[in-house]
């Protein structure tokens, strides 16, 4: 129960990282917030969340968008009475290079995780202050580390994410909120398999590239989901600023 009587608040938690993550952390005794645009499937999740004996809510938003962040938090704090982890989760990745990346495709992305992130944390870091600490764990990837081919928008968000929790952590670590960040690699999950049928690929062929790492394979959201709960509860109580890569290898490689 490393987790237990904290609040903690995720977002795009209908699927895929974000789903598992919210189903780990209820485990481990929080109280679970998610976000997401689809209210169906967050309903679904939240269900899921009370079958493990946790309470969960569901709060349809769309991280882009300033007034959702700060009602995600509000909505959160007014339905558990507090908020102890923020994970920065909401992603979107269309694959193009510079020249084909059409504007909307580029804030999209970048809109999504690097602008999404430092709304939901804006509006995030009072209350954990005022509540006398947090965790905040931001969802990059490897390739915010090392780009990647036909993913300009896509490597600008993650990359920014990677240096916008350094500076988040320097500033905020003496009022108790520890601010880090996971990068993560190829994980079997929805936008995964969307990224496949965009490149007119099958799943099989799709795998087999995507495993051209030390560990030769793919990851599952579990284990994406205990990286963040490492970063997330107090046995990473002396981390703050901190780039985990969870990508089998791959940076190393």
């Amino acid at each position: 129960m490393r987790l237990a009587n904290k609040v903690v608040l995720i977002t795009g938690g209908t699927s895929g990282i974000g789903r598992a993550t919210a189903l780990l952390f209820a485990e481990e005794g929080a109280r679970v917030a998610i976000t997401g645009r689809n209210r169906d499937r967050g309903g679904e999740v939240v269900r899921e969340i009370e079958k493990l004996g946790a309470k969960g809510t569901f709060i349809q938003a769309d991280v882009r968008l300033a007034a959702d962040c700060e009602r995600a938090v509000q909505a959160t704090v007014a339905a558990f009475g507090r908020l102890d982890v923020l994970f920065n989760n909401a992603g979107v990745y269309v694959a193009n290079d510079a020249i084909a990346c059409s504007v909307e495709e580029f804030d999209s992305q970048v809109d999504t995780s690097l602008k999404g992130s430092f709304l939901m944390s804006k509006f995030a870091l009072p209350h954990m202050i005022s509540g006398g600490g947090g965790s905040i764990v931001n969802n990059s990837s490897g390739w915010g580390y090392t780009g990647g081919a036909r993913a300009v928008a896509y490597c600008a968000a993650k990359g920014g994410m990677i240096v916008m929790t350094k500076a988040m952590a320097i500033d905020h670590g003496r009022q108790g909120v520890r601010i880090n960040c996971i990068c993560t690699g190829d994980t079997v999950t929805p936008m995964e398999r969307e990224d496949a049928r965009n490149r007119g690929m099958t799943w099989e062929a799709y795998v087999e590239s995507a495993s051209d790492r030390p560990l030769g394979r793919m990851g599952e959201p579990i284990e994406i989901a205990r990286a963040a709960l490492f970063l997330a509860c107090d046995e990473s109580s002396f981390i703050t600023g901190a780039v985990l890569p969870v990508d089998g290898g791959g940076v190393a490689g």
